[in-house]
């Protein structure tokens, strides 16, 4: 794909390594780290959603897509409880744990940092009925940009399962040619876990679904309450078209707390209405107990509102999209129209409703639809991170550039940029 052209700014795209690139780095660096040669290298991709945001911990229905940007992982088994941690950010340094000393957030085993998201995981996966597991050493090498709200950390826990998953005889993964479905949710529930638990960032499954049961050349239609998910086709070649990821570089974190409020306050407004989780809740009926939660009494409820209103409403944008996907038809013409305003409508809602955006993902969203984008949006928990624009391929360039040009003009940090193609799930490398 063409990116450079004239203009003032030249766009930075973040490139994805390529398989025989990832594992090599990721296997040197743990020879050099551990003066061993590892038993393997694993890979887990970082994703974008193309819409459904913040419907997962509602129970809702989310649509992302793997990345070709992956978290790569050279994993040693050991035969006692050591953990042994090295990464091409920390080299110079190995942290070491005890598995049977290691526990969440707040206590004295707490894990910190990027550590939490390894050792995390063999901790969730014996606290759900998955061990005793053996220690390992392991070194992490990974091109999914930190803090873009591409799912980075989901990347490492997921290049974790699959690896240990393997090491252990666990039996679950598969492989990512013929990936065990049912054994790979359980995996990325203990994924889940170790993010909540041992992380202590509140979210729900979407982006370790997205990791670790993707598919190249498709999307992920995710419905979170149940665990089910289907591929649904998105051939963005075939189309002439392609999805830009725009990095604001607008940095943001899961635990400060702005995600867990929002997430509070969504558990908030289902009790108030009675149901289990806001995706029991009808769009036909959504003014109706909207007009309820106003009257509820509460010093918030008009916040609550706000909030409701977004869940339900992207839940039924995400089930719109999905059907338009599913059609048949070429995604041309009044289709890609309406998958478009899908997404600018997602994205206002995310703003205006959820107050999730930011100056950086506002202006970005604004320069790639005047510069011709067919939607935009933010992706991700919001607050920072990324925006995606659905694009022509031959466009991708001009639309960067804009891009570019919007924040030097607002005297923004310059972003970063990804090309996003469906691609495929955690699985083995070398």
């Amino acid at each position: 794909m063409q990116h450079s052209g004239p203009g003032d700014a030249a766009p930075v795209f973040s490139p994805a390594l390529a398989p025989a690139q990832g594992a090599a780095a990721a296997t040197a660096l743990f020879c050099e780290a551990f003066d061993a040669e590892p038993d393997g290298v694993w890979y887990a991709p970082g994703r974008v959603n193309l819409i459904g945001e913040h419907t997962d911990y509602n129970g809702g229905t989310a649509l992302p897509i793997a990345l070709p940007h992956r978290a790569h992982l050279a994993l040693r088994r050991r035969d006692d409880r050591t953990v042994r941690l090295v990464s091409s950010q920390t080299r110079d340094s190995v942290d070491v744990l005890d598995l049977d000393a290691i526990g969440p957030k707040g206590t004295p085993g707490e894990v910190r940092h990027w550590n939490a998201y390894v050792a995390g995981v063999a901790w969730a996966l014996e606290r759900d009925g998955l061990g005793p597991l053996a220690g390992f050493d392991a070194a992490l090498h990974s091109c999914v940009p930190l803090g873009g709200g591409l799912s980075s950390s989901a990347a490492l826990e997921a290049a974790t399962a699959v690896a240990l998953d393997e090491v252990n005889g666990l039996g679950l993964a598969g492989t990512a040619a013929e990936p065990d479905d049912a054994g790979r949710a359980r995996l990325a529930a203990s994924c889940v876990r170790a993010e909540n638990e041992m992380a202590g960032a509140p979210t729900g499954g979407l982006d370790q679904a997205a990791s670790l049961r993707a598919a190249a050349g498709s999307a992920l239609e995710l419905d979170c309450r149940t665990g089910r998910a289907r591929r649904v086709p998105f051939d963005l070649e075939g189309a002439g078209l392609a999805l830009l990821v725009i990095d604001t570089r607008a940095r943001h974190s899961l635990v400060d707390g702005q995600y867990g409020a929002r997430r509070a306050a969504c558990e908030r407004a289902a009790r108030i209405l009675g149901v289990e989780l806001l995706a029991d809740l009808e769009a036909a009926d959504l003014e109706e107990r909207l007009a309820d939660l106003a009257a509820c009494g509460e010093p918030d409820a008009a916040e609550l509102v706000r909030r409701t209103r977004h869940v339900v409403t992207e839940i039924e944008r995400t089930r719109d999209l999905v059907a338009l996907l599913r059609d048949g038809r070429p995604l041309a013409g009044d289709k890609l129209a309406r998958a478009g305003a899908l997404m600018d409508a997602s994205h206002e809602s995310l703003r205006v409703d959820y107050e999730c955006t930011c100056p950086e993902l506002d202006a970005a969203v604004e320069a790639a639809r005047a510069a011709g984008a067919h939607g935009a949006r933010m992706t991700g928990g919001g607050f920072g991170g990324s925006a995606i624009a659905l694009v022509d391929a031959d466009a991708v360039g001009a639309v960067a550039r804009a891009v570019v040009a919007a924040y030097a003009r607002e005297g923004f940090a310059p972003p970063a940029f990804l090309d996003a193609v469906p691609s495929a799930p955690a699985g083995r490398l070398a």
